[in-house]
């Protein structure tokens, strides 16, 4: 049995989701650093950081189902300059001079961090996903160094922020938080401000560091929110400004708090939840965080972070609350006003040689059982394989306990949620062949052990070398609704 069963079922059995799509856990995607996110116009869309190659968008009506979209590639005309270190693209409905349109805002470069700067895409229409044109990069003819670039919005002017440094070089010093009025979208006006810079202890962790800053507004008051110290650690974290009425662009205007508002989780095993964006829920009554986080403390600032998403709140002063970031065993009821999205097909898996019993889970172990009670114990998703989906690979995915799939360790089954370590994808994806026993029906080999079949053996699920007839009628299986 797997440690935290009991805590996992509190969990579940608490969730209650108040919207008809489905319930989900974190993380979104496998790898998914600096996302940003939207609803618009009944789907999700997502971004993240590319690193080279073509700006994608993830489109989804459900996020259970954004967990298996595909990216689609919206933009790949990088001329040389910025066609490296592609890092964090937003994407921003807003008007301009071409009527309203989205705008794409993304850190590049050659592959030399001294070169990076913010550059900006703007679509031919109101389709997320483009197509999108190159309108330049976004600080003109100032040779300013940036990343992360986002906008705002305050009483009617829109205004850039980034992170940036007061020289021209990277190295000459710490990354601070800068804000500056736009002509337009592509375009800024003006001098530059200081809104942020490292100055506390917990911005100071690996690296001194403020960057990743992002607007949040609610009832006529307008925050910024930045991610704090090295990117590299367990300690990358969030901290908060707050506009506090005046002159926009004047450094007074904006007070940062004291302390950070979202940090690691160890209790949980999340570490680095920084780089963030926030999204409304479909039908506009819930804020919503999404943002990027790794499972171990040894990871750091590549491939192995992925993206979160989880409710925000607001403290009765009116700033916001992010809370806790959550374990990615926690089922978590998605937005309100979410669509139920596609139908679910749910199977049961009927053993071949003892017809009255079904593969069920009980206590987080997999065995076939007659009379299973609750029935729900006994139904599965059978969805493309976690490791492929390519030549019948499939993994199983419980209904009752969504995000959690039958998996193999040391030949036995437990039931488990997804990790995303190219391990476990390993172990719980199977390829469907025909039935060992009987064509007819079907059996599963085990992708990582393809010698093995899932068979059952005194009534537990296991993976074998299937050698007589009796593995073979015990490795058979029949689908039923």
């Amino acid at each position: 049995m797997l440690a935290g069963v009991a805590g996992l079922a509190l969990v579940l059995a608490m969730a209650s989701p108040a919207s008809a799509g489905p319930a989900f856990t974190n993380p979104l995607n496998s790898t998914g650093p600096d996302p940003y996110m939207t609803w618009y116009n009944g789907n999700y869309y997502m971004m993240t950081t590319p690193w080279s190659g073509p700006l994608t968008m993830r489109k989804a009506p459900t996020i259970a189902a954004m967990k298996t979209t595909t990216p689609t590639a919206v933009f790949s005309a990088h001329a040389t300059g910025r066609n490296a270190s592609i890092w964090a693209p937003e994407f921003h409905l807003l008007n301009g001079p071409n009527g309203q349109r989205w705008y794409v805002y993304y850190s590049a470069g050659t592959g030399d961090i001294e070169t990076q700067r913010v550059h900006v895409l703007e679509s031919s229409g109101l389709d997320p996903m483009g197509p999108y044109t190159y309108k330049g990069m976004v600080f003109g003819s100032n040779n300013w160094w940036g990343i992360d670039g986002s906008v705002v919005t305050i009483d009617n002017q829109l205004y850039f922020t980034w992170s940036g440094v007061p020289t021209t070089l990277w190295r000459d010093s710490d990354p601070h938080i800068y804000i500056v009025a736009m002509s337009n979208p592509w375009t800024v006006s003006g001098a530059r401000t200081v809104i942020s810079a490292p100055t506390y202890d917990w911005e100071r962790q690996g690296t001194p560091m403020n960057e990743g800053p992002v607007a949040i507004q609610r009832n006529g008051r307008t925050f910024i929110t930045y991610s704090a110290s090295a990117c590299q650690g367990p300690d990358y974290k969030i901290g908060q400004l707050t506009y506090t009425g005046g002159n926009v662009l004047a450094a007074g205007s904006w007070v940062k708090k004291s302390t950070p508002i979202f940090q690691r989780n160890d209790a949980a095993s999340v570490y680095g939840p920084a780089h963030h964006g926030f999204f409304k829920s479909p039908d506009g009554t819930e804020d919503w965080i999404v943002y990027h986080a790794n499972s171990s403390s040894s990871q750091g600032c590549g491939s192995t972070r992925t993206t979160r998403i989880q409710k925000i709140s607001w403290n009765a002063d009116g700033t916001p609350n992010l809370g806790v970031p959550v374990s990615t065993s926690t089922v978590l009821a998605p937005p309100s006003g979410e669509p139920a999205g596609p139908a679910i097909t749910v199977n049961r898996i009927q053993s071949y040689n003892f017809a009255d019993r079904f593969v069920r889970h009980i206590n987080m172990d997999a065995r076939i059982d007659a009379n299973v009670s609750p029935l729900e114990d006994s139904q599965w998703r059978i969805v493309g394989g976690l490791a492929s989906s390519a030549d019948g690979n499939v993994s199983f995915e419980s209904v009752n306990f969504p995000g959690n799939y039958l998996r193999h360790v040391n030949y036995d089954f437990v039931l488990a949620p997804n990790d995303n370590t190219a391990t476990f994808r390993n172990d719980a994806t199977f390829k469907r062949v025909a039935g060992l026993a009987d064509a007819s029906a079907v059996s599963f080999q085990s992708y990582n052990f393809p010698d093995r079949y899932i068979r059952h053996a005194n009534y537990v699920l296991r993976i074998d070398a299937i050698t007589n007839a009796t593995g073979r009628a015990d490795a058979t299986f029949r689908l039923t609704s």
